[in-house]
């Protein structure tokens, strides 16, 4: 691809990422990396390869079909899939070696009918349960975990290998959620030992991922699975700086850079509109710089007005609504500091040249930075510097 709009991704930055959460979590703790959604939209099987490079023990996947294309690329470390998949797919599951999440009596019991199925004689499958101790998703309640537990322990094609939950207001610091907090991993280890409780081992356990990896370091157990910090950013309001506040220190680099370039420079007169809805209209004679993306790219429509770019260093505001396809930014007139085809950084780590993080965009936009990079499509070429 010869596309000016790209995301380059930092591989030295991802790798010092990694290289610090395992300096943080403290052995035997195990690592789960997420690599689920193209690994936050920074290319999986880059990630789980600088992953397998530093001995990471599982990566996390959301469908077979990321699971499938990990093992394609040669990734041979486990793959832990996080959804649940359906009947269809328990075959590429068996095939391809990755480790299902499975709960409920009516789900695993199809579960056991489809390994009989497929090995035919007695093999002890690897399986995690899943606990919902408050997110309201997925999971057994504590009170069912040893029921569930038996019946895949009494089959002779599955193996308990671990437990499972997720913290939903880990990221918050209010005292109100991080007491539910708290509540969650007592109903987790509610569940643990109830499991136990069956003569079961409940395998691996793990509950943290990367907040409460960050700020419940007593909830690490025996696996955390970290996912935005492995990109570069903080989860919502456990920031460097709170972390800081608590004696914590926990350094990371962003990884990705979204950057295009100047397509056209159009000369605009005092009170001509720009884009749709004609919502700027040009309050003095000005120079427009024309960028080939849109929100089809992932940049979305709603970060206009209030996006800003950076150009040469400098900073430049988007004018107009974002079309699908381009958008518009006013650079003054005759600024010599723009020309045609210069590059552009929408946003990226202090080395691209951008002036900002994804996380700028997040708030202009009222959402965080996993959607920031998991919205940028597949016409943004990844480009692994």
């Amino acid at each position: 691809m010869n596309r000016c709009t790209r995301a380059i991704l930092y591989k030295d930055n991802l790798k010092y990422n990694l290289q610090a959460i395992r300096k943080y979590v403290e052995e035997p703790t195990k690592l789960c990396l997420a690599v689920k959604a193209d690994a936050y939209g920074h290319n999986a099987v880059l990630a789980s390869k600088i992953a397998q490079e530093i001995g990471i023990d599982y990566l996390a996947i959301a469908t077979v079909d990321e699971g499938i294309e990990l093992r394609n690329a040669g990734i041979k470390a486990n793959l832990l899939l996080l959804s649940l998949a359906i009947p269809q797919e328990f075959s590429e599951i068996f095939e391809y070696g990755i480790t299902p999440l499975i709960f409920g009596e009516d789900y695993i019991k199809v579960f056991i009918d489809a390994a009989k199925n497929y090995f035919k004689s007695p093999k002890k499958y690897p399986v995690f349960l899943p606990i919902d101790s408050g997110m309201g998703r997925i999971g057994a309640y504590p009170q069912e975990a040893g029921s569930q537990a038996k019946l895949i322990s009494d089959s002779e094609y599955l193996k308990l290998q671990g437990m499972i939950t997720h913290f939903c207001v880990s990221d918050s610091i209010s005292p109100e959620n991080q007491e539910f907090t708290k509540v969650q991993f007592q109903r987790f280890k509610e569940a643990v030992e109830n499991v136990k409780a069956q003569n079961i081992n409940p395998g691996i356990l793990s509950c943290g991922a990367s907040a409460a990896l960050l700020n419940n370091t007593d909830m690490h157990f025996d696996m955390v699975r970290p996912g935005i910090i492995a990109y570069g950013y903080y989860p919502d309001q456990v920031t460097k700086e709170y972390l800081k506040s608590k004696n914590k220190d926990f350094d990371i680099k962003p990884v990705m850079a979204l950057e295009t370039q100047v397509v056209a420079i159009r000369h605009f007169k005092k009170g001509q509109s720009i884009s749709y809805g004609r919502t700027y209209i040009c309050q003095e004679d000005t120079d427009i710089a024309v960028l080939p993306i849109g929100y089809a790219d992932g940049l979305l429509r709603r970060f206009s007005p209030g996006l800003e770019v950076t150009i040469n260093g400098k900073n430049y505001p988007v004018r107009g609504r974002i079309c699908m396809d381009q958008c518009m930014v006013e650079i003054g007139k005759d600024n010599k500091d723009v020309k045609l085809f210069d590059k552009v950084l929408i946003f990226g780590p202090k080395e691209s040249g951008a002036n900002q993080t994804a996380e700028a965009l997040a708030k202009l936009g009222n959402t965080i930075s996993y959607e920031i990079f998991t919205s940028l499509s597949k016409r943004v070429e990844r480009v692994i510097f």
